[in-house]
């Protein structure tokens, strides 16, 4: 090749006619050579299609059906971006999310036993731990290397998030309690229970990093009520009522949630959010 790549071969090259090595060969030129790009044919019509394609798509993003949602209820643009970046409220986790409730749910009208409840109060607190667990984090998120960039990374994103999707995964419990066995009130005894699980895992996070705190506070829920059961698997004795769903422990988890909040409230800056320090 000469100094400057030779018309005919430029042709060749703008139409594709040139072998991969040869491709190589005139590009790495034009990267060094401008009178050789500008003698390029270039369809400007083309490239000012895709330019203002590309810019659109950069400066204006579509929408997803959550930021939407958020952007309605009144959250600036950027807010309702980061949010809806959530892990736990991805398609796959709200869709794992409805199943084990349906399961639950189903479980209840099955039941032979005294307390068809057992199952859905057994796994209905927990989910909104489990999605606080996974809402912020290196360990759980693979988009929080650019999340970890933004101005509002760290403690107050977490709390963000974990708000959104407690206030998510309660909502998805609270319509699978309309479709339990006639129980009164009980339909709902897993809601005090899941909010105090959810803001003291909050505010244990800020001694120990969150995944850990909302595993172990989700494990200590299971097992308890799993002790309290009697041998024929019936959640319905007296000890059980008395220690987890009857209005007094209702009271009880009220209590303990509040003062969950307080702690987190004067130790927000010191959550631990799983990230280098």
């Amino acid at each position: 090749m000469t100094w400057h790549v030779p018309p005919d071969l430029l042709v060749e090259y703008d139409t594709g006619r040139l072998d991969p090595a040869r491709v190589m060969a005139v590009e790495a030129h034009l990267a060094r050579c401008s009178d050789c790009r500008n003698a390029v044919p270039a369809d400007e019509a083309w490239l000012d299609r895709s330019w203002d394609a590309l810019l659109e798509v950069v400066d204006s993003p579509r929408r997803s059906p959550l930021e939407w949602l958020f952007a309605r209820l009144g959250l600036p643009e950027h807010r309702a971006r980061l949010l809806a970046a959530t892990p736990a409220l991805r398609r796959a986790w709200l869709t794992a999310t409805v199943a084990v409730l349906a399961f639950a749910v189903l479980a209840a009208h099955l039941a032979e036993s005294g307390w068809p409840l057992l199952t859905f109060l057994l796994v209905a607190p927990v989910l909104p731990v489990l999605a606080v667990a996974t809402a912020y984090g290196p360990r759980v998120d693979p988009m929080h290397e650019i999340t970890a960039t933004t101005p509002t990374a760290g403690p107050g994103m977490v709390l963000w998030r974990a708000m959104t999707v407690l206030i998510v995964s309660l909502g998805l419990g609270a319509i699978a309690s309309m479709f339990l066995p006639p129980v009164g009130w009980l339909a709902l005894a897993w809601l005090l229970p899941a909010l105090f699980l959810c803001l003291g895992s909050l505010a244990l996070a800020t001694v120990l990093p969150l995944q850990v705190a909302a595993g172990g506070l989700a494990s200590a829920w299971l097992v308890t009520v799993m002790t309290l059961l009697d041998r024929s698997g019936d959640l319905s004795h007296a000890l059980t009522a008395r220690y987890l769903f009857e209005p007094v422990a209702q009271t009880g988890f009220l209590v303990a949630a509040v003062g969950a909040a307080v702690v987190l409230t004067v130790r927000r800056r010191r959550l631990d959010v799983g990230e280098p320090r």
